[in-house]
């Protein structure tokens, strides 16, 4: 996986439908994972984190209904955006996967295109630099498309390192990230880097940002990891 490539989990029984989901987002882009179950899925989202889920509601076990209601319960994983799969296409069902905090509701059988668009609206929203979208946090301006970033004006210079993990920042102002987070999504799970060196970039990325004047408006979170703001 490459540090910007976002990253979905697929929760499905059906091998055949895994599959055809599975080539279908990595034909967009996506480094994908997959869990046949909903245990197996509850699992892979404590190691893995993905950005997206999409997630079948009839599953052995522990249903894809269930998934969705502890996932949405739990402060760090509450914001994973999920897409819910579903043959049941009765009105209180639909109501009653989005009352569980299901972010989106897709009707068995779906058109491939149209859930690969409702994917990228979902991607879009939790991670609009990997669409090119111009961040803003006070006077701080990242252009991803252009691959800019601006203080008070000023043109700083970054490296790709620091632009990817001011990006990650921005994305959710006030979050905390730990080392281990921040290694995932800058540096991508394929690649060995020691946990120290996050603290080494983002004493480069401290410099640039306050290079110009300006306070420093990044955090450090004793024991837990680094914030914007």
């Amino acid at each position: 996986m490459s540090a910007d490539q976002p990253t979905v989990l697929v929760i499905e029984d059906e091998p055949a439908q895994r599959e055809v989901l599975a080539y279908n987002l990595e034909a967009e882009g996506f480094a994908v994972s997959r869990a046949e179950t909903g245990d197996e899925g509850l699992l892979l989202v404590d190691e893995q984190a993905p950005d997206i889920i999409v997630l079948d509601w009839m599953l052995p076990g522990v249903s894809g209904i269930e998934v969705c209601r502890r996932l949405k319960m739990r402060p760090e994983t509450r914001r994973i955006p999920i897409i819910m799969l579903s043959a049941r296409s009765e009105e209180v069902d639909r109501v009653r996967g989005l009352e569980t905090g299901a972010d989106d509701y897709v009707i068995k059988p779906y058109s491939v295109v149209e859930l690969m668009a409702r994917v990228r609206t979902q991607l879009r929203r939790i991670r609009p630099s990997t669409v090119g979208e111009t961040l803003e946090y006070d006077d701080i301006i990242l252009d991803a498309e252009a691959h800019k970033v601006h203080r008070g004006g000023e043109l700083l210079k970054l490296g790709p390192t620091e632009f990817r993990l001011l990006a990650t920042f921005m994305e959710k102002p006030g979050r905390v990230w730990s080392r281990e987070q921040l290694l995932d999504r800058v540096w991508g799970r394929d690649i060995y880097v020691d946990t120290r060196t996050v603290d080494v970039h983002i004493g480069r990325l401290r410099k640039a940002l306050t290079r110009h004047g300006g306070d420093d408006p990044l955090r450090t979170v004793r024991g837990a990891g680094y914030a914007l703001g």
